[in-house]
């Protein structure tokens, strides 16, 4: 054997002992902490030793160009942790998971996969392992605060994923080429899993977690029902308003944030140019929130919201279909005002758009400026974004009066100081 290829297989096994302590010491403490209810048979060296296993069949089978052997390893790792299960469960009144089982299970295939050239994918899963491993509790709390309507959505969106997208037709069917059905629902979809992130974070939060950190996952689902909602809490608890105020400055942050994560997916050439003017925005958002949080009363610093939200699922059939339709009118507006108007028709619609929503007029801004010009579509995005803001802070006027009205007016001047003096330097 060359000494190029030993030291290459002494890096290959020094790696498979890490993959297994690194699995092995999140066991061994596992069954440290909950030994009065079960002793489980696998701990720090026994993961060393099954990833090691792994290694040293994968490394007979390429000596004898057998991968059977790697099959017979797979298969004497199975017997280990069948006879450990059924020493440990024997006499044992409740039952016992097969978890650290099946870890041991896949620490004897990264260990192969290791020695098999695939260091990085061994790593990486076993980064993964280790965290299913370890947040165990969290991941049991998230799933106690889904329903099965989070279930049944889901289901949805995988259907409109996988079943429903190849079967639409990827060529524009209207008279003034603006409408590609295959496009138009592979953008409904993006922004539906967008807002599903969030809403998947805004649930496993919960409420009473902070103004800042709620506002931050409701944001990703949608900042108006943050600032509804807060705007509402902050009636009721006047001495929490400006703790209640950065939290929803925060939430139009995430906002401005997310229109960059969708333009970057949707036409990544646009990104260059939107980018300053909205990291301009964004940052004058947090910078408010953290100014108005760090100023406000002591005691309103950890208010956070009583009750939920209020968002629901980002994703069922209807809703989605009501967005797709919404999207289709100003794809089809925003062609049309360029025919027709120019530049300043494609801004009306722009502004008319974010009234309501800033997705639909962020998506049809970034297909058009695969065609048509940058600068019109990044104006017209900013000025979307700044009129929904502008809604946004009307709505808190109206709900919790000018103590949450007038800090929140404020940051929206700066943010149009922002992002105009941004678009004129592009």
């Amino acid at each position: 054997m060359e000494p190029h290829d030993l030291m290459a297989d002494a890096i290959h096994f020094g790696i498979a002992v890490l993959l297994g302590a690194l699995v092995g010491i999140e066991r061994e403490k596992h069954r440290r902490e909950r030994k009065s209810k079960t002793e489980q048979t696998a701990g720090l060296r026994t993961f060393i030793l099954f990833a090691l296993l792994g290694a040293c069949t994968a490394w007979l089978a390429r000596a004898f160009d057998s991968y059977w052997i790697v099959a017979a390893g797979l298969l004497i790792t199975g017997a280990f942790v069948v006879a450990g299960y059924v020493a440990t469960t024997r006499g044992q009144q409740e039952a016992v998971g097969l978890t650290t089982e099946v870890a041991a299970v896949i620490v004897f295939v990264l260990g192969a996969i290791d020695m098999m050239g695939g260091s990085e994918i061994a790593i990486a899963l076993a980064v993964i392992t280790t965290a299913v491993l370890a947040y165990k509790d969290p991941m049991h709390g998230f799933v106690k605060q889904i329903g099965w309507d989070d279930v049944y959505s889901g289901l949805q969106l995988l259907i409109a994923t996988f079943v429903a997208l190849p079967l639409l037709p990827d060529k524009p069917i209207d008279p003034w080429g603006a409408l590609n059905p295959y496009e138009l629902w592979l953008l409904v979809i993006l922004i539906s899993g967008l807002s599903l992130v969030g809403y998947a974070l805004t649930r496993w939060l919960g409420p009473g977690k902070g103004a800042l950190l709620t506002g931050f996952a409701g944001g990703l689902v949608s900042s108006t029902a943050v600032t509804v909602s807060f705007a509402r809490e902050a009636r009721t608890s006047p001495a929490n308003t400006m703790a209640f105020a950065s939290g929803i400055l925060v939430a139009w942050g995430i906002m401005f944030a997310r229109v960059l994560v969708v333009v970057a997916v949707v036409n990544r050439a646009l990104l260059g140019p939107i980018f300053l003017p909205f990291a301009a925005m964004a940052l004058v958002a947090a910078g408010a929130a953290a100014l108005i949080y760090l100023r406000g009363p002591r005691h309103g610093k950890d208010a956070s919201a009583r009750e939920d939200l209020g968002v629901t699922n980002p994703f069922s059939v209807t809703s989605a279909a009501k967005f797709a339709a919404f999207f289709a009118v100003v794809l089809v507006a925003v062609k049309i005002a360029q025919d027709s108007f120019s530049d300043s028709g494609v801004y009306a619609v722009a502004a008319l758009a974010g009234l309501t929503d800033v997705d639909a007029i962020t998506l049809s801004m970034a297909e058009f400026a695969k065609t048509g010009s940058a600068h019109v579509a990044v104006v017209a995005i900013v000025i979307a974004s700044l009129v929904n803001t502008a809604v946004k802070c009307g709505i808190a006027f109206v709900l919790a009066g000018a103590a949450l009205g007038k800090p929140l007016l404020l940051a929206i001047g700066a943010m149009l100081i922002a992002g105009l003096a941004s678009v004129l330097l592009i």
